[in-house]
């Protein structure tokens, strides 16, 4: 009797009519994504199987040949109308194919390049033991100053996963700015926070300093990461649904056909300002936005420099990208009640990096404030509303994606007996020592600074112009004020380099490998021609800043 039971079960359940869809994958249109992740994949394995001495040399190899091939796909795809005409929603709904994700996965790429080329420089510090090292700790799981870390950097070992967990940051970054639906921007968000908090505990010089970084970091960051996924199980209540397209219409209120167990919370507000609020300030998290920004000045202080530059770079590029969608894609019809706090939010960010910048005494955290402000900076073109505030932002965080990474590869350069010299009285008389870093890094103050002639001064003026135009000119006034201040720590900094005498103990300039110096001759020279030819690449933002719906 059991038997046939069982048997008309198996007949009932094996039911042809049942039948589950194959799920329909654009691979072309992902290659970007997937050519990363594959190449941290294999990174993995490299780091199982290929014998120590030869790992650094093809870590970096398959991750510059990742990235750079990853890159020409994104212009390919660019290329073939997929920025333009043909963008859609790829990967049954989860990722949108279209101008703005195109243009931030390709900024995202070339920044994960320039930070491969810094984590691979090995020519700063002196040789330990006849070995090369970086700026990475010999075996990151050892306790710092323990008998098994000393015999660590006397055997010459040296922490290559660095490169994978690049490149597993890099792929969830550019995910994020591309997802359509909530999950999916959470998973973006792990994948590439994950490897960041790993990143900022592994620095040679300093270990207490950097773990302590790390801890902070990771703790901080999950509590945004909580507040984001309450944020979107609230958004799933009141829409019954992840996906953007679907969120929008409720808001809207064009849905067509409820579902009736979804009718009775659906269009509850309560459910959907709360929601928005707190997804919105998990990105404000990433984004290093005041009140939002209290990790930034101790993980930028105390993660490895080359870590720094390029997280510094990248994940806000990627966390811009994935608040103008939300906000331009997902919220157009709650605009009146997400504009005043984000002006709020922006005009306090701008005052509070910049007046907090000017009592820096350590060039790191000075950056980490100039950051803040310039997170202030990049949300008045998000609020201004129009296509011209999209491709304003876009383009700002293009050019200073750049800046960022360069000003900090100069930083790994000045360095003491003790590893980098980040102290600003230690900076005094650079000038003179070494006129040509000197000079370099005034380039990428003066650009930090929005002077013309460089690429801060056309992107602020182009985030400026959108957001005045769109009705925020109180906005723009705090802005004027705000780069007011902020020039007068960077030009304090230039001063200090050029104008005081050198001091005996100083430190002295190191003189890198082909890699920074690539890193930072790109950062120089996209800071000029952005900022004496910028028309172009403003036209090329304007092309890319529709997105598809």
């Amino acid at each position: 009797m059991s038997t046939v039971a069982v048997h008309s079960l198996w007949t009932t359940a094996a039911d042809p009519i049942a039948k589950i869809d194959a799920p329909k994958i654009e691979y072309g249109q992902l290659s970007p994504t997937l050519i990363v992740i594959g190449a941290a994949i294999i990174g993995v394995l490299v780091e199982a199987f290929v014998p120590r001495k030869s790992r650094y040399y093809v870590q970096v190899f398959v991750s510059a040949v990742a990235l750079a091939a990853a890159f020409a796909a994104v212009v390919a795809l660019a290329a073939g109308g997929y920025g333009t005409t043909k963008a859609h929603i790829a990967a049954m709904g989860a990722i949108a194919v279209d101008g703005p994700a195109l243009f931030l996965q390709g900024t995202i790429l070339l920044a994960g390049l320039l930070g491969v080329f810094t984590f691979a420089e090995r020519r700063l510090d002196p040789a330990a033991h006849g070995n090369r090292v970086d700026s990475f700790a010999a075996q990151a799981a050892s306790v710092p100053g323990s008998d098994s870390e000393k015999a660590a950097v006397k055997a010459g070992f040296t922490t290559t996963e660095v490169f994978p967990l690049l490149l597993f940051a890099v792929g969830g970054m550019l995910i994020f700015p591309a997802a359509n639906d909530l999950l999916t921007l959470f998973i973006a968000l792990e994948v590439f926070s994950l490897p960041l908090y790993l990143l900022c505990a592994v620095a040679r010089r300093k270990r207490l300093l950097s773990q302590e970084a790390a801890v902070k970091y990771f703790l901080l960051g999950a509590f945004a990461s909580a507040f984001t996924l309450f944020g979107i199980a609230l958004l799933y209540g009141y829409a019954g649904s992840v996906s953007y397209a679907t969120i929008s219409q409720v808001v809207d209120g064009t849905i067509q056909n409820v579902d009736p167990a979804l009718a009775d919370t659906m269009g509850n507000d309560a459910l959907l300002l709360i929601g928005v609020a707190m997804v919105v300030m998990g990105l404000l998290f990433k984004v290093g936005a005041v009140p939002f920004h209290m990790w930034t000045p101790d993980v930028y202080q105390g993660a490895p420099t080359p870590v720094t530059g390029f997280m510094a770079a990248a994940t806000k590029v990627a966390a811009f990208g994935a608040l103008l969608r939300l906000l331009y894609v997902v919220l157009p019809g709650l605009r009146w009640d997400w504009r005043p706090v984000m002006m709020a939010v922006a005009v306090v960010t701008m005052l509070g990096g910049a007046i907090v910048a000017i009592t820096q005494t350590d060039i790191k955290r000075l950056l980490a404030y100039s950051s803040i402000a310039h997170a202030g900076f990049i949300l008045a073109g998000v609020i201004a509303t129009s296509p011209d505030g999209v491709s304003s932002v876009l383009f700002y965080l293009g050019a200073y994606s750049f800046v960022t990474i360069g000003a900090f590869a100069v930083v790994t350069l000045v360095r003491d007996a003790g590893g980098e010299a980040t102290h600003l009285s230690k900076w005094a008389g650079l000038g003179r020592r070494s006129p040509l870093v000197a000079a370099v890094f005034a380039v990428f103050l003066l650009a930090f600074a929005g002077i013309p002639l460089t690429s801060g001064f056309a992107g602020k003026f182009a985030v400026f112009k959108a957001a005045a135009e769109g009705g925020a000119g109180a906005l723009v006034v705090v802005g004027v004020i705000s780069s007011a201040i902020a020039a007068f720590f960077y030009i304090r900094v230039i001063v200090l380099m050029f104008f005081s005498e050198p001091r005996p103990d100083g430190p002295t300039v190191a003189v890198p490998s082909p890699l920074t110096m690539t890193a930072i001759g790109v950062g120089v020279a996209v800071t000029l021609v952005l900022g004496v030819a910028p028309q172009y690449f403003l036209d090329l933002a304007g092309q890319a800043g529709v997105f598809v719906r």
